[in-house]
């Protein structure tokens, strides 16, 4: 899987289950997506004077992502401005990359899909996604540019941004009022002391952060102005030296140090949640939705868990967070291309882009939409780091590295037992490259 929110393919397979557990906030992962068209109407895709009477226009899009009543609402919308039908079909995340692109290689490709914002730039390097220039022009001066970036590759607009979330610190109330903490800490220094509190006044850990929590340390590089990789010549290398990538690992590093997690284990490894339901953990820093694996674990913590925005350097900017979501992109094979857009243009409307933000819980593309999270913790917590944050970079070549063994994984390791950032960083250089070069 690639990008949106979800991060980590597993994300998704425990997402549904959740939801009954914490609602809206079981919504917030990353996703991907994909499409199929069933030939319906006459091909054209241009209005006659019954406007699209008599088509059907595709959309697929990922289980969970958009709920029963927002595809209800839309489709009503979109059938009494063009006459025609829509009909969603909604997609299982197992499998979804081969199926969306043998599906984009067919003579009937799918019209109008979801995609994880990380995997767009490869699609759109394939040649798969249409040209939605005019559309950005037309709807998306305010999209928020950060959201926005994902649909962009070789300066070209290759799709919309729909929706997205990112990581917050989720900690128990109990413990931190037991250290005499009153209030959330707004920079990552007092984050820190108040951490060192919780250590040296309660019997608990105080933060639980896995050594390879690696979509945190993504955001932490972010937060640095940092990239990840750079080019050297016609091809992209490794930039896990440059001293700004180095001190997004020390700071993590600095953090870690407060936790007796494993170094060299993720955070579904196991679960943060189950860890944090036990009720001995001040802290730790996840998606929304793991909030109910802790609550499935332990029902008594749901009381006792709060949220905030993860501490920047300053208070006036919040840490850097990797961005995941998905985007809305248009088949370069429809034969329904200006449908295509007039659907876009409805489902990515103030109206239902704010209705997908409440009833999803979701970061929307625009910020004067964010009114639409108030009194969901979880969203009013991320939402202020959304403008800050980034992704993994947005190249094709991208995809290979996060196969496991992940160098960068492999990465945080070595330097939390010990290597240096810069010895670390050459220690997984040859495997890094090695990825960056393989053929997409």
């Amino acid at each position: 899987m690639g990008g949106g929110f979800m991060g980590i393919p597993e994300e998704g397979g425990v997402k549904r289950k959740l939801i009954s557990a914490i609602g809206v906030a079981a919504m917030m992962v990353s996703i991907a997506a994909c499409g199929s068209d069933d030939g319906d109407g006459d091909g054209g895709g241009k209005p006659g004077a019954d406007g699209y009477a008599g088509q059907t226009l595709t959309v697929w899009v990922m289980d969970g992502s958009s709920p029963d009543q927002w595809q209800k609402d839309v489709a009503a919308a979109f059938e009494k401005k063009t006459k025609a039908k829509v009909k969603f079909e909604v997609q299982q995340w197992n499998g979804i990359q081969q199926k969306l692109t043998t599906a984009l290689s067919e003579e009937n490709p799918p019209d109008v899909f979801e995609i994880g914002n990380t995997q767009t730039p490869a699609y759109a390097k394939t040649g798969g996604l249409a040209d939605l220039a005019d559309l950005k022009t037309e709807i998306g001066g305010d999209w928020v540019e950060s959201l926005n970036e994902s649909s962009v590759f070789d300066g070209k607009q290759y799709a919309a941004p729909w929706y997205f979330a990112n990581r917050v610190v989720l900690y128990n109330k109990g413990i931190w009022a037991d250290a005499g903490i009153k209030d959330t800490p707004k920079t990552r220094d007092e984050f820190y002391e108040d951490l060192k509190t919780i250590g040296e006044k309660t019997d608990a850990e105080p933060i639980y952060l896995p050594g390879q929590n690696w979509y945190h340390f993504v955001g932490l590089t972010i937060g640095e102005g940092a990239e990840l990789v750079k080019k050297d010549g016609d091809k992209y290398v490794s930039n896990l030296d440059d001293p700004k990538v180095a001190a997004a690992m020390e700071t993590y590093q600095k953090f870690q140090k407060l936790s007796k997690a494993p170094k060299d284990k993720d955070e579904a490894t196991p679960q943060q949640g189950e860890v944090f339901g036990k009720g001995k953990v001040g802290a730790f820093i996840g998606m929304g939705w793991e909030a109910g694996i802790a609550i499935e674990a332990n029902p008594k913590i749901e009381k006792e868990i709060g949220y905030f925005t993860i501490p920047g350097a300053t208070a006036d900017k919040p840490e850097g967070v990797f961005l995941g979501g998905s985007n809305l992109a248009v088949a370069a094979g429809s034969k329904k291309q200006d449908l295509a857009k007039e659907f876009l243009r409805i489902a990515l409307s103030d109206e239902f882009e704010g209705q997908l933000a409440k009833e999803n819980g979701v970061i929307p593309n625009k910020e004067a939409l964010q009114s639409n999270l108030a009194g969901n913790a979880v969203a009013e917590a991320a939402a202020p780091a959304a403008a800050g944050g980034g992704t993994t970079p947005l190249i094709a070549e991208w995809a290979a590295v996060e196969n496991a063994p992940n160098p960068i994984k492999t990465y945080m390791t070595a330097v939390l037992n010990g290597k240096s950032p810069a010895e670390a960083a050459a220690q997984v250089e040859e495997e890094f490259n090695k990825r960056l070069s393989q053929q997409q």
